[in-house]
């Protein structure tokens, strides 16, 4: 067998192997920002065919991304001194019409900035008080900015490692709009409810022990929003909410949280079947493909 690129016989039936893996159902979560975990647990299907003996170890080292069941929710009274709150407020009304984002206006009733400048220096100003509330030194992963109209909304849901830790600050709104929190809680890879009602069926267990939280202008919450379920149901008024999130990441995990990174972190080729190829395998996984194809072993 002629190839471009040398195929070993393991190489090759580690391929189709994962070819097979992946004809198996990966579940899939009805809530947005989940498909971090889909991944996740399709790359755990794959390694237990392909690679059964590195599944373990692949586990384990997305322990630093979970979170200790013992945190709570902390509270901050106050952020920033007067001047900085000022500063805020003046860069969002001198804001450039063409950085506003305004994908998620339907969905969730607000505009959003992504990674303004300003705004990403103040979250490397907090990161001591994070690192301290968390319990962890951390890093930054990336903000943003939410503009909330009075048709705001935000169902429940849990955001991807990349924002295992985050500080929500209330920069100014016309009326409290309180946040809901359930307990520290595991990946919720086995998410077995199928009904439309899904969101009722969250907010109502009491297994997850939600607790609510109201903000003032220069207050702020810090949670896991990765292993926490939280929300915020329809906005209460006619008015408005701007909201300022500051996303961390444990120090140093900025590789992990990227399942991109998986197929070269991991040393896992295969991976890219179910994440994405990444650029430095790209020509592995083309190669296998190919080779596959040419022994018609592939449909």
């Amino acid at each position: 067998m002629s190839s471009a690129f040398p195929l070993s016989p393991r190489t090759l039936f580690n391929y189709l192997a994962a070819k097979k893996a992946l004809d198996s159902p990966v579940p899939t979560f009805p809530w947005y920002d989940s498909g971090w975990l889909y991944q996740y647990v399709a790359a755990k299907m794959l390694i237990e065919r392909v690679r059964p003996k590195l599944l373990s170890e692949f586990m384990t080292t997305f322990d630093c991304l979970r979170t200790d069941p013992k945190f709570e929710v902390r509270k901050l009274d106050r952020v920033f001194n007067d001047e900085v709150m000022i500063q805020i407020r003046e860069t969002i009304r001198s804001m450039p019409a063409d950085a506003n984002e305004y994908t998620e206006i339907e969905k969730f009733g607000r505009i959003v900035v992504h990674n303004h400048p300003f705004f990403t220096y103040l979250q490397k100003t907090v990161l001591p008080l994070v690192s301290e509330l968390a319990g962890e030194l951390v890093e930054p992963s990336y903000n943003f900015l939410s503009l909330y109209s009075k048709l705001g909304v935000c169902e429940p849901h849990m955001d991807a490692p990349d924002a295992k830790w985050t500080l929500d600050l209330c920069i100014e709104q016309s009326d409290a709009w309180p946040i809901h929190f359930s307990r520290i809680v595991p990946w919720p890879e086995q998410f077995a409810y199928q009904g439309e009602d899904w969101q009722t069926y969250l907010k109502q267990s009491s297994d997850l022990q939600f607790r609510s939280f109201s903000l003032e202008p220069n207050e702020a919450v810090l949670f896991s929003g990765s292993s926490q379920w939280h929300y915020r149901d329809s906005f209460p008024g006619d008015g408005f909410c701007h909201l300022l999130f500051f996303h961390y990441i444990p120090k140093g995990m900025d590789e992990l949280v990227r399942p991109a990174n998986w197929p070269r972190v991991f040393d896992i080729p295969e991976l890219a079947r179910v994440v994405g190829t990444h650029p430095k395998r790209s020509r592995v996984v083309r190669a296998l493909r190919r080779a596959a194809k040419r022994l018609s072993l592939t449909k």
